[in-house]
């Protein structure tokens, strides 16, 4: 691959301050990277090839929370609170799902997410080698933490300490990154401490910190799931603090039954929660504090959930619904403003799987790259800075995405993926779930 520059009028760094660039230029490098974001005026000298676009790039969308082979059930138990719908329908219903199964998810799943603009998803999955494949084949990009559980009907997948024990021989014998672009990241998937025991919480997180590698964990999702162990420690996170499963990275999904004392445990330990609005509205789990998160200083990305659950993996939609419970549930029409919502959806993200490669154009990191459309109806006055973060944020979204980039390479062109083709993906995808449904 040769190295590119991409000229747009509009240019969305995703910088701490959510810059807004005119006539601007990203120049990447042969090997992927981004060497120049700024002015087209006082751009470097290049050779290289000039790809000029209409409307504004912006960094790929950063989903911190998925499990997207998991979109093959879509559907199924859409009226259920959490553990009914976990337990009674999806666990039943996931037991039939093979390695073929899962790729063909995941693949379908990855060009969905590469149409909303979304380049990297955080997955807790099973049957990595079908996971890791089917990113490899569409050319997305994924931090695979696959899942450890030891609850009824798991086993068939074995045992939580050979499920720890696959994902540390993966790392150990690949490291923590790899492919090309360095596509794939693994970590660990604990499922939840109403789902493993505090030593399998303790040793997987063991496991975690000896290799630098992410752990992503469900913490207090809904307020019946977890009584037992709110009993014997007062919190989840006081449980994880206890055993030490704290320490490291570890990002803890959903978070959204936590106390004072639970969030200032978070800032402490350096702990990250992605949050899932969709999903937590829909199963009626509850809202997250993420206002109270953002302002004790933890990390705070936004994550789509399984497809399953939220139904739709589409992080705009996300990112609004987000806005709009800070806003209501703190009484602030300012909480969580357009530009806030932006960077939680790509830097922000980034940040909170702790990673400095990715979610932001800045020279150095990965050029993964999104290029929407200004032309829509969507943009009453692209042309003042405050008023196109708004938009984009409120009114545009998914829609109007119409190329991606990952690492340099596009693996999307004017919304169909380059290395796959969409509508055989979809057919294998409903395959599957016309055998499941």
């Amino acid at each position: 691959m040769s190295g590119v520059r991409l000229t747009a009028p509009v240019v969305l760094p995703c910088d701490p301050a959510c810059s807004v660039l005119r006539d601007a230029a990203v120049d990447v490098d042969a090997g992927g990277r981004i060497t120049y974001v700024g002015p087209l005026a006082t751009a470097p000298e290049s050779s290289a090839p000039v790809t000029a676009l209409s409307g504004a790039l912006l960094p790929g969308l950063v989903n911190t929370h998925a499990h997207t082979p998991m979109i093959s059930l879509r559907g199924l138990g859409g009226d259920l609170p959490l553990l009914r719908w976990l337990q009674d329908v999806m666990w039943p219903a996931e037991g039939r799902l093979d390695g073929a199964d899962v790729h063909a998810g995941m693949t379908s799943g990855c060009v969905e997410l590469l149409r909303t603009g979304c380049t990297t998803s955080v997955e807790m999955y099973f049957f990595a080698d079908a996971v890791i494949d089917a990113v490899t084949a569409v050319g997305s990009r994924v931090v695979l933490t696959p899942g450890i559980i030891a609850a009824p009907g798991w086993d068939r997948l074995g045992t939580w300490e050979q499920m720890r024990d696959e994902v540390s021989a993966r790392i150990d014998a690949t490291g923590l990154r790899s492919g090309p672009g360095e596509r794939i990241e693994l970590g660990y998937g604990p499922h939840a401490a109403y789902t493993l025991a505090p030593d399998a919480l303790a040793s997987v997180a063991e496991h975690a910190r000896e290799r630098g590698a992410l752990m992503h964990i469900h913490v207090a999702e809904a307020p019946d799931e977890d009584r037992a162990q709110r009993a014997s420690h007062g919190s989840v996170p006081a449980l994880l603090e206890s055993v030490g499963a704290l320490e490291g990275r570890v990002l803890a999904a959903h978070s959204v039954h936590l106390s004072d004392a639970d969030v200032a445990l978070y800032a402490a330990r350096g702990t990250a929660v992605a949050h899932c609005p969709g999903s937590n509205a829909k199963l009626a789990a509850g809202i997250a504090r993420v206002t109270t998160l953002r302002r004790a200083g933890v990390r705070v990305g936004l994550g789509t959930d399984g497809p399953a659950s939220g139904d739709a993996l589409d992080m705009w939609a996300e990112a609004r619904l987000a806005g709009f419970l800070a806003r209501v549930t703190s009484g602030d029409a300012a909480a969580l403003t357009a530009a806030e919502l932006l960077l939680m959806a790509t830097r922000d993200g980034a940040h909170a799987i702790g990673r400095d490669d990715i979610g932001a154009l800045e020279p150095g990191r990965w050029a993964d790259v999104v290029h929407v459309d200004l032309t829509d109806p969507a943009f009453a006055a692209p042309e003042d800075d405050a008023q196109l973060l708004s938009n984009l944020v409120w009114a545009g979204g998914a829609r109007l995405v119409r190329d991606v980039w990952v690492a340099g390479e596009q693996v999307l062109a004017d919304g169909e993926p380059t290395r796959v083709d969409r509508a055989a993906a979809t057919a294998a995808l409903r395959a599957v779930a016309a055998r499941l449904h």
